[in-house]
């Protein structure tokens, strides 16, 4: 063969195989490209930066909950994990993080779990211990797979004299006609209840109601029964004639029908520095997708879940740390997870998103106040309610108008927007009730905010999100901006539509910044949070098929990554706080030790996170107004426990180019009795409060209305102030 004819085919050998490889070769050379564009010193200082966290194999974990500890540890809360199989074998899992010991013994912890705590509700206290209330008692039961018929019971105990009385799991009970059902769930069904009636020797007895699921006790058809609409009376097998006169169950129809999961009564507090459970009492309603929303007192109000029926209960209870007792609260429907906010006149805001269950009919969970302090439960007529009446959902709650796409407010996120004296609230994101509804759209970009500060609060559409997307993860940032990232443009990422996005909300211009991209996609059971060193972390995420075509189930994301804003890459070495008053007062002031007092032009206190289901009622971020000393800074804080609810917060002191301290923990406290304090309870009879009742909203406090920043910011001589920025 001829030397040409030889270089001839090996350049058609070449040409070819570059023709294959050339695809590959840009894809890769691209990759190469952006790798080193995003590790450039100018890119980060203006969009940030994504870092993975290494965990080891023991401590990766299905992240469903995670909450800030004063600590500066991160709890974060499986569970179960969304998977039956650790659930049936009484695995549950909760992992401490501790960012400030990275690579070292100890940065990751594991804490025994005592039940299954995935799905339940959390919120801090105000010694600094984590509420947490709710879990799963029942995973759900797809009616594909459902084999034997069963339905929801309410025992009942006529007998104001007798002892509580247990009904072990599998309890025997016979509908009219004889079919037999056996209960799912232990229950302890306490007696009636009696109360005098004035009249000599007559009392009223109220019989207890002890809510319990039952299924047939053979499989298929047979159990069926059919009520007609009627709630019957089941007869609790096993008792004697005389206790069955008293002790008996009420119930409808045992269907086929899918079987919801259902809620725990359980309740702990996490104490941060033990670092353990501790079992307070449980509630009196088992939940599952609850919410917890600090108040003015200290007190946690709970609201919503899957009750042990799998029923959206409308029981609202309250809990009282000082006691560590529950007590009832007003009822009120909402759907679960909702984002229920505290405003600073002490009145509740449902935002209007959720995550979880619906209801899809817009009547039902519409935005509004809730003045909870004046709901009595004034009973209405209502049609099909028992005995024709139920509380007046309408009697202390407002709606509010405006809310752009309102049938897309499943999955949404809310944030209270920065500074919170501001009392502006943002809602992005969001999809319909469920999987899909017809003629809806998967998701929307909108975003929109209510201004509490108007006399006629309504919502304005705001700025639209990069993409739409369920899912979104909102974040409050020390520089008064929130960080938004994540999401998916389909249910659970269906569809491959996990959104590789991230980007920044300026309030002050009303605008949204694009951000570094995460390489790592976010959907249900995902959560962003703060941390004290002014990074973002970002968790979890539960796709429902691990493939474009929804061919294969989903994997659950056990890669943790975490932001670090542009305002770290600034080149401005940071503030920093070098001593100072660990306790606070409200109304009161503290000295902090800076060598950087000339530098910080503003100061806030940032409420640790405690998020899941892109709910995060906890987060806030107060402005302080401050003045310079010598030695550093001294800061007042707001009386009003409305605006700043008592417990742990980080303090953080901010730059003129935006650059933050680190968080340095402070421990904020109700005033000592006798100082005058803004509860938000009482305030001048000729002001309407927001929800148009004319009552007492309380005086605006000097100390909590900080002015512009640079006007907050007040030299001073030397003087007690000085002592006390000496951190006395």
């Amino acid at each position: 063969m001829s030397r040409l004819r030889k270089n001839l085919i090996a350049a058609a050998v070449v040409t070819a195989v570059l023709g294959v490889n050339v695809p590959a070769m840009a894809g890769f050379a691209s990759r190469r490209w952006h790798d080193y564009k995003i590790n450039t010193d100018d890119y980060k200082a203006r969009n940030g930066h994504w870092d993975l966290l290494s965990i080891p194999d023991e401590y990766k974990v299905n992240a469903i909950h995670a909450a800030l500890l004063h600590t500066g540890k991160v709890l974060i809360v499986a569970g179960s994990g969304n998977n039956a199989a650790n659930f049936d074998k009484g695995t549950f899992k909760t992992v401490l993080w501790d960012p400030s010991r990275p690579g070292k013994p100890g940065e990751f912890k594991l804490v025994p779990t005592p039940v299954d705590l995935f799905c339940s509700g959390h919120v801090f206290l105000p010694n600094g211990n984590l509420l947490i209330g709710g879990g799963t008692l029942r995973f759900e039961v797809l009616k594909s797979k459902v084999k034997r018929a069963g339905g929801p019971l309410v025992i009942k105990n006529e007998n104001p004299d007798a002892k509580p009385r247990v009904l072990r799991a599998g309890a025997l009970v016979a509908a009219p006609g004889g079919r037999l059902y056996r209960t799912t769930a232990a229950v302890t069904v306490p007696p009636a209840t009696k109360t005098e009636t004035g009249a000599p020797g007559r009392v009223r007895v109220r019989p207890s109601e002890t809510k319990v699921f039952a299924e047939a006790a053979v499989e298929g058809a047979p159990g069926l029964l059919d009520t007609g609409g009627r709630m019957v009376k089941y007869e609790i097998q096993g008792l004697t004639r005389r206790e069955r006169r008293d002790l008996y169950a009420m119930g409808g129809a045992m269907t086929m029908d899918k079987q919801d999961y259902q809620g725990v009564r359980d309740a702990f507090e996490f104490d941060p520095v033990a670092e353990r459970y501790i079992r307070v009492p449980d509630m009196a309603e088992g939940r599952w997708y609850p919410t917890m929303t600090a108040l003015p007192d200290g007190k946690v109000m709970t609201v919503s879940g899957l009750d042990t029926v799998g029923q959206i209960t409308r029981d609202n209870e309250i809990y009282d740390p000082a006691t560590k007792t529950w007590s009832p609260g007003p009822k009120r429907f909402f759907p679960t997870y909702p984002a229920l906010f505290l405003l600073d006149d002490g009145t509740l805001f449902f935002s209007g998103m959720n995550a979880g269950y619906g209801p899809g009919q817009l009547a039902l969970r519409p935005p509004g106040i809730w003045d909870y302090r004046r709901d009595t439960d004034r009973l209405v007529r209502t049609p099909g309610a028992p005995g024709g009446k139920a509380p007046d959902e309408t009697e202390a709650f407002t709606p509010v108008p405006g809310l752009p796409e309102p049938e897309l407010n499943e999955t949404g996120a809310s944030v209270l927007l920065p500074p919170a004296q501001d009392q502006r609230i943002m809602v992005m994101g969001g999809g319909p009730v469920g999987e899909r509804q017809p003629g809806q759209k998967n998701a929307t970009d909108r975003t929109a905010i209510i201004d509490f500060k108007d006399p006629g609060p309504h919502y304005e559409r705001g700025p639209a999100l990069s993409h739409p997307v369920r899912y979104p993860s909102a974040v409050l940032l020390p520089d008064d901006t929130v960080f938004s990232s994540h999401g998916s443009g389909n249910y659970r990422g269906r569809g491959g539509s996990d959104v590789l996005r991230a980007e920044v909300y300026r309030p002050a211009t009303n605008t949204f910044h694009e951000a570094a991209a995460p390489s790592v996609g976010r959907n249900y059971h995902s959560e962003g949070l703060l941390l004290p060193d002014g990074r973002v972390l970002s968790m979890g995420s539960d796709p429902l098929f691990g493939d474009r075509a929804g061919t294969m189930p989903g994997t659950f994301e056990q890669r943790v990554e975490v932001y670090s804003p542009a305002y770290l890459f600034n080149g401005e070495k940071r503030p920093e706080f070098t001593d100072g008053r660990r306790e606070l007062t409200m109304g009161g002031r503290g000295g902090f030790r800076t060598p950087d007092a000339a530098r910080i032009t503003r100061v806030r206190l940032m409420r640790p996170s405690a998020v899941t289901h892109v709910t995060d009622v906890e987060q806030r971020s107060i402005e302080l107004d401050f003045t310079r000393v010598p030695s550093g800074v001294v800061v007042t804080v707001p009386s009003n426990p409305a605006l700043v609810p008592p417990g742990w917060y980080m303090l953080f002191g901010i730059t003129a180019k935006g650059t933050p301290s680190h968080g340095r923990w402070v421990h904020i406290q109700p005033a000592p009795a006798g100082r005058s304090r803004r509860t938000g309870q009482a305030n001048r009879p000729d002001q309407a409060n927001r929800t148009g009742e004319t009552g007492r909203t309380g005086q605006t406090d000097p100390a909590g209305q900080a002015g512009p920043a640079d006007q907050g910011a007040r030299t001073a001589r030397t003087g007690p102030e000085d002592q006390a920025a000496q951190g006395g």
